[in-house]
């Protein structure tokens, strides 16, 4: 089953009562944004339920979009040990694809 929640500080609630029955969790990013406040609040909500998570980065298709610098705030920011599972073959207007690492 996929329980799909807002990210918005809004549904913070919301998101609290999901994890409590979840076997795992993706937490997607923005490619231009990286981690915001409230990936650090649901991050944080996910060490308090003990849920294993994987991190998507999207939207690198975007300008100014830097999945390096999404993956090192990842490290900095949430502690998390990062490591990127897939290279985008470009970015912003340039971006083409993806090259799996796995």
């Amino acid at each position: 089953n996929i329980i799909d929640t807002p990210g918005h500080v809004d549904f913070t609630i919301e998101v609290e009562r999901a994890l409590r029955v979840l076997d795992g969790a993706i937490l997607v990013l923005c490619g231009v944004a990286g981690v915001q406040s409230q990936s650090i609040t649901v991050d944080r909500q996910m060490r308090r339920y003990n849920v294993p998570r994987l991190a998507f980065v999207n939207k690198l298709d975007r300008e100014g979009a830097s999945p390096d610098a999404v993956i090192e705030a990842l490290r900095s920011k949430l502690r998390l040990n990062a490591a990127p599972m897939q290279v985008p073959i470009g970015l912003s207007k340039d971006h083409e694809g993806v090259v799996d690492l796995v």
